[in-house]
């Protein structure tokens, strides 16, 4: 969508001043705005209602579970499926309903075809007959350059076995650990083999200390030697979710507290 918050339409009266550049032609008037603006509050909230409204005339209706979703049906089967990110349509439709949803759209709002998903928010998508694959190779490779690793050893495995980084130790950029923990928790969501690591750092975002940092290093210089590495959804020609679950009760050595995990196929 071209310009998707100034299509927001706003149920409140709402006055802003007029821009510096405009003050000297029309003195201290303010203006009466008609649609949302970049900036407001809820320009969101306006913008994604406009949104909903056409998606619905149009026949979707947005899913319980999750109102970015919507969904068509037709003949007890759905026949439309449209995900909403940041402005954009995300769609896997057949090509006739595609079509369609492109002209309907287009007549109501101005838009841009992208094309196939191959790059979005840091994540490079790949098609072939395997399936779909996903990875943030470009991503880590900057977070590498970023924290100057590039040319450092790598590791085999991201966070020491036994580890116990309970212990007191000097004290560190706060700020920078914190962003590097954030990044990190991103690029989990294409890589599973550093989940549990970058949970153990994440409970020290509040008072992190070199020993921490160091564990932050080691997980980074794990990823150096596997920037590539991503997650492969198969096409197995069916849908079938599995979910498996684990606890270690008591296991932590520290503050004896549990840990639990779990991970679903797909």
């Amino acid at each position: 969508m071209k310009n998707a918050f100034l299509h927001g339409e706003i149920s409140e009266e709402i006055y802003m001043d007029s821009p510096p550049v405009m003050t000297n032609s029309i003195g201290m008037k303010v203006c009466k705005l008609k649609k949302a603006l970049y900036g407001l509050k809820q320009s969101p909230r306006a913008w994604f209602g406009r949104f909903t409204k056409s998606m619905k005339a149009f026949g979707y209706r947005a899913s319980n579970s999750d109102h970015t979703l919507f969904l068509k049906r037709g003949k007890g089967r759905i026949t439309g499926l449209i995900i909403y990110v940041d402005g954009m349509i995300v769609t896997r439709n057949d090509q006739d309903e595609i079509s369609s949803l492109q002209q309907y759209v287009a007549s109501e709002l101005e838009m841009k075809q992208l094309g196939s998903l191959k790059y979005f928010l840091g994540i490079e998508v790949a098609r072939s007959k395997h399936g779909i694959f996903l990875c943030q190779r470009k991503y880590t490779i900057d977070l590498l350059s970023e924290t100057r690793l590039l040319g450092s050893k790598s590791v085999d495995t991201p966070i020491e076995q036994n580890h116990k980084l309970f212990e007191c130790s000097a004290n560190i950029d706060k700020e920078r650990y914190q962003r590097l923990v954030g990044k990190l928790i991103y690029l989990s969501h294409t890589r599973p083999d550093i989940t549990y690591p970058v949970n153990v750092v994440s409970q020290f975002m509040h008072d992190p200390r070199k020993l921490h940092m160091d564990a932050v290093e080691r997980i980074l210089r794990y990823l150096k030697s596997t920037p590539g590495k991503g997650i492969l959804f198969s096409n197995h020609g069916n849908l079938k979710i599995e979910g498996y679950t684990d606890a270690d009760w008591a296991g932590s050595k520290d503050d004896r507290r549990s840990t639990s995990g779990y991970f679903t196929f797909v």
